[in-house]
């Protein structure tokens, strides 16, 4: 009997956890029951959830910078309640975007090199949501759309460089568990916990399709594929976790549906639309099982099985620009553990070549945003600006930060660079074409306007410095003072104590001559 072998560059694919001096520890992982990753990655930075007393707070992290944690390592804690949701803006390294609790979402910069004391102070705070904030996305093209779903069952997509809402879709009858863009942002799909999978228009808010995703009561997700097609992860009305695999014209008929386990976690779909590869992290288990996805039968194809000791509270998945092509590296996670170990993980394809692997890295989505947010609001659509990955970890190809700032009428959140021009007028806000990056152009300018922040900032810090020294010479005064005192008793006891001996050895002599005067007597 013969039987034909699946030929696949995949099928070797292979994961790899990495020690524990290169990844993070010490971490007071969030205690929140809500259905979230809890960790997001970005080439710059990762982002965890964290526990906070007194409101909600994540920490920030610079990739470099790995080991064990500090008991007070800054965070950004500007929410009075806790964290839910946080998620990294595609267009700018320094941008995430955080949910709570409090109803509100917050967008922060986050300076280069991370943050050296706790971060109160947002960029712009969304205010709509009447309950918490559990679902935070950004836009894949356009540039400051930001979508967002609490538990008052609206969906809100907001211009945030403005700082207003621009669409308000109220079509679900119960909270969303889920939402994804398709590749060009044109489409919105969310699930609910109705057990329903809708496909919307997200600028009408109008529902094209509805139908039931999967049986089970328990929290399921959608994900849209490069392709078109769609990927949903649920659980069946025995409680069996469950994968499928859809097409938009036909939801309500799977093409594949596929029974996993009987465990209780959700299941989080993460895609990596270069290789068309699917990667399902249950909450609470400690494996990664990993999936591509073709147009042969059974479409799903199953690879293989990362297996980790400890249970994962929580993944991110890093973008491809992050990812080191010099080992055919193809996906990196990080894996947040309930020991409060942030563990990464890469996944690999066995090569002996050390040169570009130009079938293993197609020209993958940029930071480069596709068009405006105006533009999107009036109905244009643009796929993802591509960029090539064999030159991109070069120092000279890595972008310097930005600031961010946020202005009422007609303003974005923009990343200037050098390789961009924006050319406005009273008249007209929308922004030139894009041109390819180049980096080699020399750095812009700092506003006197942050030279002065800066400026104040350090003689605020010269003055506390100062303020401390006379504190600690005091201080020190003080000390040697004290020793001298003690130091001075202790000399007087002793002369006391040599003259009482003294006078008592005395006695005792006078005491012995008139013993002996009176015998001689």
């Amino acid at each position: 009997m013969s039987f034909k072998v699946r030929s696949s560059k995949f099928r070797h694919v292979y994961g790899t956890a990495l020690k524990r001096e290169y990844c993070y520890d010490n971490i007071r992982v969030s205690k929140s029951s809500w259905d979230s990753t809890f960790c997001a990655v970005n080439p710059k930075f990762v982002a965890c959830i964290v526990e906070s007393a007194g409101g909600g707070a994540f920490i920030v992290l610079p990739l470099s910078k790995t080991g064990r944690l500090p008991a007070d390592q800054p965070v950004v804690g500007g929410h009075k309640g806790p964290v839910l949701d946080i998620s990294w803006c595609p267009h700018n390294d320094n941008v995430i975007a955080s949910g709570s609790e409090d109803c509100v979402v917050k967008v922060w910069q986050i300076p280069d090199g991370g943050i050296s004391r706790t971060l109160t102070e947002s960029v712009v705070d969304l205010i709509y949501h009447q309950r918490r904030v559990g679902l935070v996305l950004w836009h894949p093209t356009a540039r400051n759309i930001l979508l967002s779903a609490g538990s008052d069952n609206q969906v809100v997509i907001w211009n945030v460089g403005v700082g207003e809402p621009l669409i308000h879709i109220d079509c679900h009858p119960d909270i969303v568990f889920s939402a994804s863009w398709n590749f060009d942002g044109s489409k919105l799909l969310t699930t609910c916990k109705d057990k329903k999978l809708r496909l919307i228009n997200p600028r009408s808010g109008e529902i094209e399709q509805e139908v039931i995703c999967h049986e089970g009561s328990k929290a399921s997700r959608g994900i849209f594929l490069k392709g078109g097609l769609i990927f949903t992860t649920g659980f069946s009305k025995l409680s069996e976790r469950q994968y499928s695999l859809r097409s938009p014209e036909k939801l309500d008929d799977p093409i594949v549906m596929v029974e996993l386990d009987t465990s209780n976690g959700v299941m989080f779909p993460l895609y990596d639309p270069d290789t068309s590869m699917i990667y399902l992290c249950g909450k609470g288990d400690s494996v990664i099982r990993y999936f591509e996805i073709t147009a042969e039968h059974p479409f799903v194809h199953y690879i293989n099985t990362f297996q980790t000791p400890d249970p994962q509270r929580g993944i991110g998945m890093m973008p491809k620009r992050g990812c080191d092509v010099s080992i055919c590296e193809i996906s990196k996670f990080y894996r947040l553990n309930n020991s409060g170990l942030c563990q990464a993980i890469s996944m690999t394809v066995p090569r002996k070549s050390e040169l570009f692997q130009e079938d293993l890295y197609p020209d993958t989505i940029g930071d480069i945003p596709a068009i405006d947010a105006e533009d999107w609001f009036n109905g244009q659509d643009a796929e993802p600006i591509l960029i090539s990955l064999k030159d991109y970890h070069q120092p000279t190809r890595l972008p310097t930060a930005s600031e961010m700032k946020v202005a009422k009428k007609p303003n974005i959140l923009d990343k200037p660079s050098a390789n961009k021009t924006v050319k406005s007028s009273p008249n007209n806000t929308t922004a030139s074409p894009v041109a390819k990056p180049s980096f080699n152009q020399p750095q812009q300018s700092i506003p006197d306007d942050i030279v002065k922040e800066f400026k104040e900032e350090i003689r605020k810090l010269k003055a506390m410095i100062v303020k401390h020294e006379n504190r600690i010479r005091a201080l020190e005064a003080r000390a040697t003072e004290d020793t001298t005192d003690t130091a001075k008793d202790s000399g007087d006891s002793l002369v006391l104590k040599n003259n009482d001996q003294n006078d008592v050895e005395t006695q005792d002599n006078d005491t012995e001559h008139v013993d002996t005067n009176e015998d001689d007597d």
